[in-house]
This record gives C-alpha cells, structure tokens and sequence, in this order.
C-alpha cells in the first residue's frame, strides 16, 4: 500500500508538474516617475523683451491725423502649464524727455490680428496701474500674441503732444503672465 501510495503521488507529480523542462528566468521592475512643476515663461523670441516701439511725428499731417497703429508680430511668446492673464503697465506717468512730460495715457495697446493666444482680449489705455490685456488665455507651448500700439490722431493733436518741445520722449512698458 505504500508502494501505491508513493507511485500514485510520483504520477500526479508527473502530471500536475508535465514533463518540460524548466527555463531558468529573472525579472527586474522599474519605477518611471514625469515630475511636472508649473511653468509660466515668455519666450526668447518674444519681441517686447527689450524691443522698442517708436513714433516718430516728421509732418504736420502726422499730428492732424496720427501715425496709425504700429503692429509688432511675435511680441510676446508665452508658454504655460496653466491658464494665464496677460497684464500691461508703464513703469512712470509720463513718457519723459529730460523735464518734459506727456502722459502715458495718449498711448493705446490691443492684440492684433494673428498670433496664436487666445483669450479675451481688451483695448488698453496706457497706465501705471495693470491692465488685463488677454483674460484668460488657454494654457500652452509658445502661444504668440501680435501688439498693435497706437497714438490716436486726437491725442497726437491734443496738448498732450502738440506743443511740446523737440525730442525723443520715452518710458519703459512692463508685460506680466501671471498663472490662474
């Protein structure tokens, strides 16, 4: 009996375990980890950084009627890992010529037609104060934004400008992302 036994447990051994040969194997696991972190950047291209816009009055018909808008392709170039408002502001109250002033108000600054950043875009009389130029923008890689900045031709024939003496007048404008 236990003859049958010892046989009866070498066949169901067979059985259970087959007749093939065991392969000699090894495994080895590894952890991938993406490590995200909030970006907010304008890029390198983005014109405004450090890019100068100018209006430049030669004849009478430049203050009776103004100079148009002067479009600047590519002037900011924001990448984002979150939704964004673009702010604008002067850095001063007046664009400056030694003593003399005129008020940075006589300046208008609104996205123009092309670029690639959407959102909801404002009309920006010139300040001291941040303005929301584009509310909202959608998140993105190097989302392009077109300026149009314009002197209106009833400011250019305001005391504002007329008047004033001879000279390159100049202020500092500062654009801020800012991540919702």
């Amino acid at each position: 009996m236990k003859k049958q036994v010892i046989i009866a447990a070498v066949a169901l051994g067979a059985f259970v375990f087959g007749t093939n040969n065991v392969q000699a194997q090894a495994q080895a696991t590894t952890e991938v980890n993406i490590i995200l972190n909030d970006v907010i950047s304008f890029g390198s291209g983005s014109v405004a950084n450090g890019g100068q816009v100018d209006f430049n009055y030669i004849t009478a018909a430049d203050y009776n009627d103004g100079l148009g808008a002067v479009n600047v392709a590519n002037s900011l170039i924001v990448t984002s890992t979150k939704n964004f408002d673009v702010k604008v502001k002067a850095e001063g109250a007046n664009f400056t010529d030694g003593t003399n002033n005129i008020p940075v108000d006589v300046l208008t600054i609104n996205a123009a037609a092309g670029g690639s950043m959407a959102g909801t875009q404002n009309t920006i009389v010139l300040s001291e104060t941040d303005q929301v130029l584009i509310g909202n923008a959608p998140l993105g890689s190097a989302l392009s934004l077109d300026l149009d900045y314009e002197i209106p031709a009833a400011k250019s024939s305001s005391s504002d400008i007329l008047g004033k003496p001879a000279g390159t007048y100049t202020q500092n404008v500062t654009y801020t992302a800012t991540a919702l």
